[in-house]
């Protein structure tokens, strides 16, 4: 099925142009991913080497995933943007069918108590992740189809939220709150970027912000949480540990941090520090300086992806902007809950960071969502990207343009 809708001409790796790429996005991409596999291979080192004897099984396992990621980025970039455009419904069934599939016993993993993963015998898929990117590009088709709709009605308005509650409310039932917070903060900017209101818009942030306090409220492990991040050193030991071993690390990095694979926390004191809490980590060897570069360049790849988005906006490519939008948003949300985790800015969530936590579905996810975000960038540089257009080797005679 992959290959029957794979184009074989043109894409922005064959075309009269040669490899007719935005470098600029691929760079930063590839900068995020070595820079990922460095520090997993440093933090996992101790607990690798403890669980299976060998000090580079993580890294090992890391590359694998960055092969299929690298696969699975070429793939998508091949495929044209209107394609992706009609299978929006199938993927949505999809989603809703993944995420079913994890809650059934025998089928879904369960780790530290949630049932987050559906396991094979070499790896676990984690529903979420691809869930989050099929609702992106459904809600994307949704406000082509819809936009005055959308912009001058209530009923526009609230017709996603018939699809959108429905899945978060699977996503609870794992529990997995932070994918739910960044899918639906994805599809409220998408919302917003479509056209909506701002009464309307300003309504639906009260909702989420009533939403969220219930929802805290419902279970006592999030209120736990939520009061153990404001003074974690209360309970050093219990609900605070994890935040107080994470912001040990970054004391200890200072200004250039104790250097690369020197990390004392992620000896067994710091839990999961090769996925939910590898920035702090990588504070601790690279120190202020190296977190903040690091940082640079997660707001460097987000904000092209936005620009990305605009530029399709201006060619009229409306739904290949809102899926660059969303993409851009799930990425800024999962970096600032993440990081806001590390810091102890926000309480404790299981949220892994794009392409720097080991995890082979956020990896291989992350991956396919940059060769989505190249297939935009061409697509509406070239302004070929419509399936009306007749192609022909002519229309790549000029050189690229890649002044943006």
């Amino acid at each position: 099925m992959i290959f029957g809708i794979i184009k074989p001409y043109p894409s922005p790796l064959i075309s009269g142009r040669g490899i007719d790429l935005d470098f600029a996005m691929l760079a930063g991409c590839l900068a995020l991913l070595g820079l990922g596999l460095v520090m997993i291979t440093s933090a996992s080192s101790e607990v690798a080497a403890a669980q299976s004897g060998n000090p580079l099984y993580h890294m090992f396992r890391h590359l694998v995933y960055v092969a299929i990621g690298v696969f699975a980025c070429i793939v998508t970039m091949m495929v044209p943007i209107a394609t992706w455009q009609k299978m929006g419904f199938t993927m949505l069934v999809g989603a809703f069918g993944l995420l079913v599939l994890v809650l059934v016993p025998g089928i879904g993993r369960e780790v530290n108590g949630s049932m987050r993963w559906i396991g094979f015998s070499f790896f676990n898929v984690q529903p979420s992740e691809i869930a989050k990117v099929f609702v992106v590009i459904y809600l994307a088709g949704y406000l082509v189809r819809r936009q005055t709709e959308v912009r001058e009605s209530w009923m526009g308005f609230f017709k996603p939220f018939i699809v959108l509650l429905p899945m978060a409310g699977l996503l609870l039932m794992e529990p997995d709150f932070g994918a739910t917070v960044v899918m639906m903060g994805a599809a409220a900017a998408m919302l917003f970027l479509g056209g909506v209101g701002l009464f309307r818009f300003s309504l639906m942030v009260v909702l989420a912000v009533g939403a969220v306090f219930v929802l805290v409220q419902a279970q006592p492990y999030r209120m736990a949480r939520l009061i153990t991040f404001t003074d974690p050193w209360s309970d050093q030991f219990g609900s605070g540990y994890q935040l107080t071993q994470a912001l040990i690390a970054f004391g200890r990095g200072e200004w250039l941090g104790v250097g690369l694979g020197n990390s004392v926390q992620k000896q067994f004191y710091l839990p999961e520090a090769h996925t939910d809490f590898v920035f702090s980590v990588l504070a601790e060897e690279l120190g202020v300086v190296g977190s903040l570069l690091t940082v640079a360049l997660f707001v460097f790849v987000t904000v092209r992806a936005l620009y990305i988005g605009l530029w399709a906006e201006k060619a009229k490519q409306y739904f290949a902007a809102y899926v660059a939008f969303g993409l851009a948003f799930l990425w800024i949300g999962q970096f600032l809950i993440n990081i806001g985790v590390n810091v102890g800015l926000l309480p404790t969530k299981g949220l892994t960071l794009p392409f720097l936590s080991y995890g082979g579905s956020s990896l291989v996810i992350c991956c396919a969502c940059v060769g989505l975000l190249l297939r935009i960038e061409w697509e509406s540089r070239t302004h070929l990207g419509s399936e009306e257009h007749e192609f022909n080797e002519s229309d790549f005679a000029e050189e690229p343009n890649h002044g943006r």
